[in-house]
């Protein structure tokens, strides 16, 4: 099994809480001391960007393995009755005891890829094991669909028209077949997986959420749709899913990228164009960056420069959309041609969408090795390690105003919980490592 680059294990004392903040609190100062301009390639780990890279592996490495999982382990793990409960306060106290099924699926895949490539112990193991049997006896309803939101003892609530319980879902029982040896598991994420796809991509199955005046073409399934299939081919055997991905991105070029505007679409027509109005017109740069890291990392296993080329693009587009140059960070909403957006938490900063930025322009970098994206990745990782990390009860606050001033101090909801924040972590720390491997 392979372990963290200097062998330590995970430990869930609380003890390490206290050092783990000062590697938060020193930070800026510590990036600050070897800020761009980078050299053109890495001279090993001694140039300029290789002390810079390995101390942003330490830090997302630490972040992952001494704060996010621990923090998640020991408040929000449910003894009693199984799973994960995500309603956590700022100090990891329960506020609400209902349980969101998007995060037992989210966190079982977290849990079993960090027991399996970070060497992060048998107590997430446990942690996996938990919430995928959580999810096989509480979350399935009798249809085979999946419910969105459960009592703390797995009585239903809500079930959504959308099936993203059911991708999550998968790309947990993919990881945890993995981890555990047990091919059951394995035969349920590709059942689980094909089940969302049949209701998510074919057409009709969704129920619509507007009337037939102006259909739209939404950017969201798709993208969760490449994004699930890559987790689970990671760690199974995927008959298929190579060509699918490639159609799924395909399906985002034609009718989601807007060359003329420069912008992925949220909602477009149906034919691509522009939807010349509130819902048509309002973007989601997180989400947008989230899409091109998804298509440059299927452009990193396909070695296509194709794909590089279109995940850089929009890549592009967003972070210089997205980006504000007054406060520092990515904003939530904009509108595609400037216009005023209607959703009143348009400016705010959500802990994800810095999340996917911090990856997409890590990953940009190795594959282009162009560095404005390492200054790009310095700049959002810097701004969000200083901002929503909690030095005090750790794990990261998720809702900042646009100054980055803490909106709402919980740690978790039915849909803040730990899957962004540890996936970055653990992105970052094999994009890095895979960096300082190529040049030794």
């Amino acid at each position: 099994m392979p372990r963290p680059r200097d062998g330590r294990p995970l430990c869930l004392r609380r003890s390490h809480r206290s050092q783990f903040s000062k590697l938060w609190l020193d930070n800026k100062r510590r990036i600050l001391l070897v800020s761009p301009p980078y050299r053109e390639t890495l001279q090993g780990e001694n140039s300029v960007d290789g002390v810079y890279l390995r101390k942003q592996e330490s830090l997302f490495r630490e972040g992952l393995l001494e704060d996010v999982i621990p923090f998640w382990i020991e408040n929000g793990l449910d003894h009693k009755h199984g799973g994960i409960l995500t309603c956590l306060d700022r100090d990891g106290s329960i506020y609400d005891d209902d349980k969101s099924v998007w995060f037992q699926g989210r966190f079982g895949w977290v849990a079993a890829r960090a027991y399996l490539d970070f060497a992060a112990g048998d107590a997430c193991l446990a942690a996996a094991k938990s919430c995928v049997e959580f999810l096989r006896e509480h979350c399935i309803d009798e249809d085979g669909r999946m419910f969105f939101h459960l009592t703390r003892d797995g009585r239903p609530i809500r079930k959504r028209r959308y099936a993203f319980s059911e991708a999550f879902a998968a790309m947990a029982f993919a990881a945890y077949a993995r981890a555990s040896g047990n091919d059951e598991y394995a035969q349920l994420a590709i059942k689980t997986f094909n089940l969302f796809v049949e209701h998510m991509i074919s057409p009709g199955r969704v129920p619509p959420k507007f009337c037939g005046t102006r259909p739209m073409h939404s950017l969201g399934a798709p993208m969760i749709a490449i994004g699930a299939a890559q987790a689970i081919r990671r760690e199974i055997e995927f008959a298929g899913a190579d060509k699918l991905i490639g159609e799924w991105i395909e399906t985002i070029v034609q009718h989601s990228m807007n060359r003329e505007l420069e912008v992925l679409l949220e909602n477009s027509a149906d034919n691509g164009d522009l939807i010349d109005h509130i819902d048509g017109r309002t973007i989601n740069p997180g989400h947008s960056i989230e899409a091109a890291w998804f298509i440059l990392q299927e452009a990193k296993y396909r070695q296509d420069q194709k794909l590089i080329d279109i995940g850089t693009t929009i890549l592009d587009w967003m972070l210089s959309r997205g980006w504000d140059e007054e406060f520092g960070g990515i904003l939530y909403f904009l509108d595609a041609k400037g216009l005023p957006v209607q959703e009143y938490w348009h400016d705010m900063k959500f802990w994800w969408p810095q999340n996917e930025a911090i990856i997409a322009t890590l990953l940009a970098y190795q594959l282009t090795r162009d560095e404005r994206y390492l200054d790009w990745h310095s700049k959002v990782s810097e701004w969000t390690h200083a901002h929503f990390p909690d030095p005090e009860f750790g794990e990261w606050y998720g809702y900042l105003h646009r100054d980055g001033s803490v909106s709402n101090r919980a740690k978790g909801n039915l849909f803040k919980g730990p899957f962004h924040i540890p996936r970055m972590q653990m992105a970052c720390t094999e994009i890095i490592n895979e960096l300082l491997d190529e040049e030794n």
